[in-house]
């Protein structure tokens, strides 16, 4: 059984599946910035999901990768980086402000995919608590944070140890009184333990990735991996959504492609969440709203709210759908 449940807000009811604005809106505007996210919220989505890396002084900073993307960042001189940065983990806040993230640079493969992302300048990589401030204004008093805390258990020397990677997230969260308003979730279920530990009553959220042809990153259930902190699928006959119930998450987060019906039927009637990423193409949208999940994490929140308008459905109780 879950040991922390979603409130109403962040599940998926008659009509509606919630939209979460993925790294902000990453297809129109830069990654994990505050610009991103507050257009996201102004646009009525009511979820940002963001991922978040801890400094060497052990401040929390929205940022994805364990070193900054020579694809997406310029330095102090305004040049692009030749290389990627050195890790995060390695460098101080004030260090990390120097740099300038505001756009992508053209020519590389990580630009062509995100061809209608504005390029900004003077953009920098903000901390945690600048975003919780953002959410602490009045009109986005009804929004959630979505927090994606990363971690890697085959490269250790990219993140802190577990409680201080753990720790300053929450000591942020709990410092603003928003314990209520945001969702932890990770890849490596060792942070999952350890957040379960430090602040049982956070919901948490299980990611999960499954073994394919031609993976593009670290598949992460599969048992014997260090992703799954000594969970057992055969354990479970294989079910992911009762090893996600039985460790006491609130939501499954799988990989769009990774859902079928079965499995998301299988995890609703276990109380559990059904939230997808990262859904960006409109047929895919189509598919996961036309399959019922909860909700629809995307680059492209205003394209999934046209989706769900088309058919007659919504993403938030104060939006009416669209006669059909």
């Amino acid at each position: 059984m879950n040991t922390s449940a979603l409130p109403i807000q962040m599940r998926g009811a008659p009509d509606i599946i919630r939209l979460h604005g993925h790294r902000g809106a990453r297809g129109v505007l830069p990654e994990n910035t505050l610009i991103g996210f507050r257009n996201t919220f102004e646009i009525g989505v009511r979820a940002v999901e963001i991922d978040i890396m801890i400094t060497a002084d052990g401040v929390p900073v929205l940022t994805h990768n364990p070193s900054l993307m020579a694809a997406a960042t310029r330095g102090p001189d305004g040049r692009w980086l030749e290389r990627d940065s050195k890790p995060v983990v390695q460098m101080s806040h004030d260090e990390l402000q120097q740099f300038d993230v505001g756009g992508l640079r053209d020519g590389t493969a990580y630009a062509a995919r995100y061809p209608d992302q504005a390029f900004l300048s003077g953009i920098k990589i903000p901390d945690l608590a600048q975003l919780v401030n953002m959410v602490l204004e009045p009109e986005f008093a009804d929004v959630w944070l979505n927090i994606e805390i990363k971690s890697n258990p085959d490269h250790p020397d990219e993140a802190p140890t577990l409680p201080r990677l753990v720790a300053p997230v929450l000591a942020v969260i709990n410092a603003a009184g928003i314990a209520d308003r945001v969702l932890l979730q990770s890849f490596d279920w060792r942070v999952l333990t350890e957040i379960a530990r430090q602040a049982p009553h956070i919901p948490r959220s299980y990611l999960t990735y499954e073994t394919r042809k031609h993976p593009t990153m670290a598949v992460n259930v599969i048992d014997g991996s260090p992703w799954m902190d000594g969970a057992s699928l055969a354990a479970h006959n294989g079910s992911i959504p009762q090893v996600v119930s039985n460790l006491g998450g609130a939501v499954w987060s799988p990989y769009f492609k990774d859902i079928t019906a079965k499995a998301l039927a299988e995890a609703q009637a276990l109380g559990l969440v059904v939230n997808v990423w990262t859904v960006n193409e409109r047929a895919d949208i189509n598919r996961m709203i036309d399959l019922g999940v909860d909700g629809i994490i995307t680059d492209y929140p205003a394209r999934a709210q046209r989706c769900l308008l088309a058919k007659g459905l919504s993403w938030h109780e104060d939006v009416t759908p669209m006669p059909r």
